[in-house]
């Protein structure tokens, strides 16, 4: 099944809550919805014996914050990238999530694998995933003061890198390879 008709499946079932979608030059559909709208809708993708979604390859998110996409409409948008097994299909569905709430339902219920995406989503850009039992940070220290994928933290970082030491090689010294050269 291509994506168009997974779209045109969904929005035959799910009306005007799931948005068809698309991008300009590429042939690749995928729906939009709210972030309501979730776990209606993708375990209606899971367990439709047509659709088979039996397999969560990726969740994420994208920050809408300088792009303009008018389906979107919202800051972020949580990604999810499924894969049927059975029949052999990809399908991609985003969900809109704003900005002054930066929410999301948990998929973990549907798909094991969403534990570490969503723990990863929350580390990098803020948003929590409700009834996740583990929103600790995964990639970041526990104390660290922001999410680095957002596209407003600034490029250089906040300052955090300035403590670290930094490798600093000397004209004279040595290099590992020349000294295991010489021993060998």
């Amino acid at each position: 099944m291509t994506p168009e008709e997974i779209v045109q499946k969904l929005v035959a079932r799910f009306g005007d809550k799931v948005s068809p979608s698309g991008s300009p030059g590429i042939s690749r559909s995928f729906a939009v919805m709210d972030r309501d709208h979730v776990l209606p809708v993708l375990s209606y993708l899971k367990d439709d014996p047509e659709l088979s979604f039996d397999f969560l390859a990726d969740v994420t998110v994208v920050d809408y914050l300088r792009l303009e996409d008018p389906v979107v409409r919202e800051r972020f948008a949580v990604v999810y990238q499924l894969l049927s097994l059975k029949h052999n299909h990809r399908f991609e569905v985003k969900a809109r999530v704003p900005e002054e709430d930066p929410r999301a339902p948990s998929v973990l219920e549907l798909w094991k694998s969403a534990l570490w995406g969503e723990r990863e989503a929350f580390d990098m850009y803020g948003v929590e995933f409700e009834g996740n039992p583990d929103m600790r940070r995964l990639l970041m220290p526990e104390d660290y003061p922001g999410f680095p994928l957002r596209k407003d933290y600034p490029l250089h970082g906040r300052g955090e890198r300035d403590a670290f030491p930094q490798y600093r090689p000397q004209p004279d010294a040595p290099r590992a390879a020349d000294t295991q050269a010489s021993q060998a």
